[in-house]
């Protein structure tokens, strides 16, 4: 019985999600877009633009000065969410401020929520992600009608030449209202953004970050290890419910190679939010000595997105899934030993009386495509899936139950086994 129960609550990080590293001779691998991801051509007119339905993935490519357009179909009782991944493939080079600028507007022009635009800040060209956004409930608030809707996406920065075709993923995310009557939840007061003192932990645990959302390696409360590249971004995705605020610190090992030189953004450190809006983007330079970067967040809570003081704040708006990047300047020599620190504080709350299943549609904890059905990583999540002890118990049961049968078949045709109850 321990046994199955070991097999069914524990699996790996990089058992859940195995990194997608099959580029040749070692190179850094390219964005791995969502499995079923459709392709799309946005148009340059906005009366051309191809329908984005929402929960589904898209694929797409924009090059220096485009503007591409997309339709949405808004419905009123649930605040929409539509993202754009900008993945440059490895190598490329980029101006500091190249980027992605995304909006949302009515057909008749009115904008529906600010999107400031996100910049690649330096030559590092590494996946970036925006989101543009209706929230809903708010008569303060434009786009509360049902109906068609143009979602833009623009090249930031460079308005003249080159000839790229960067690949982007395009991804709509609607999260349920609140019931009719239900009070807003207020926002989180007295709480600090530095990190705690650390406790006593073990050596960290061996890990694989993915290249993007789609593989990111799910990881929990502790240290974990991994190598990174020059030029590469390792994702990694951690589960934050309601209540609880993310401390993270990414730190590098010192270089073994020859040739180090100093780098100024050489270690960059990303956060992301579970509609893939951007939470928090820090880095530090690298000499080739050990260094390190960190960074803490407001508690997750729905009220963060009326009352946030700061874009940081505003984005911690969601129970789900949270997205960490850690990217390696392409000046460094040779890959260098990564460990990344997590740390989850404050007990898990409850959240808004959503008139709706807001897990279903992907702003919950269980798999990171929305899911809740089968076994996710970690183990922590169990309880916020309502999934309690009693239950575990009888899986485990139940399959010891079906082991033994099976290693005695002639009792188990005439024995029903006990009755077991929660």
């Amino acid at each position: 019985m321990a046994a199955a129960l070991c097999v069914l609550l524990l699996p790996t990080a990089a058992a859940a999600h195995p990194r997608s590293d099959d580029a040749p001779g070692g190179a850094v691998p390219s964005y791995r877009l969502a499995d079923g991801a459709v392709p799309v051509t946005g148009t340059a007119s906005s009366a051309d633009g191809p329908q984005l339905e929402r929960e589904k993935v898209y694929s797409d490519t924009i090059s220096p000065g485009q503007k591409k357009y997309y339709r949405v179909r808004l419905d009123d009782t649930s605040s929409a969410f539509v993202s754009t991944v900008l993945a440059p493939p490895p190598g490329s080079e980029s101006a500091i401020l190249d980027g992605i600028q995304v909006s949302l507007v009515s057909t008749d022009g009115r904008s529906c929520g600010s999107s400031p635009a996100v910049y690649f800040g330096g030559e590092t060209a590494r996946p970036v992600a925006a989101y543009a956004s209706r929230r809903i409930g708010d008569s303060s608030v434009p786009c509360q009608e049902a109906g068609d809707y143009f979602y833009t996406v623009a090249w930031a920065g460079s308005k003249t030449g080159g000839t790229a075709k960067w690949p982007i993923e395009l991804r709509y995310m609607s999260e349920p209202g609140l019931k009719p009557g239900a009070a807003e939840p207020e926002a989180p007061t007295g709480w600090s953004s530095k990190a705690p003192s650390p406790g006593e932990g073990g050596a960290p645990q061996k890990v694989s970050g993915g290249t993007g959302f789609n593989d990111a390696a799910a990881v929990d409360d502790g240290a974990w290890r991994d190598d990174i590249r020059p030029g590469e971004s390792r994702f990694y995705r951690v589960p934050v419910a309601w209540g609880q605020q993310l401390f993270l610190r990414a730190q590098l090992a010192n270089t073994t190679s020859d040739g180090s030189s100093f780098t100024a953004n050489g270690l960059r450190l990303a956060l992301y939010n579970t509609a893939r809006g951007r939470v928090a983007d820090k880095s530090t330079g690298y000499t080739g000595a050990p260094t390190g970067v960190d960074l803490g967040t407001a508690p997750a809570a729905y009220a963060n997105r009326f009352e946030g003081d700061t874009d940081a704040e505003s984005a911690m708006r969601f129970q789900g899934w949270y997205y960490v990047q850690v990217s390696l300047d392409p000046k460094v020599s040779g890959s260098v030993p990564l460990t990344l620190n997590v740390g989850i504080e404050g007990a898990a709350q409850q959240g808004p009386a959503y008139d709706g299943d807001a897990a279903a549609a992907g702003f919950g904890l269980g798999d990171a495509d929305g899911s809740t059905s089968g076994t996710s990583f970690p183990m922590r999540a169990l309880g916020f899936t309502g999934i309690g002890v009693g239950t575990v118990l009888v899986l485990g049961l139940g399959t010891w139950h079906l082991l033994s049968r099976r290693r005695h078949p002639a009792e188990s045709r005439t024995d029903t086994g006990p009755a077991y109850s929660r």
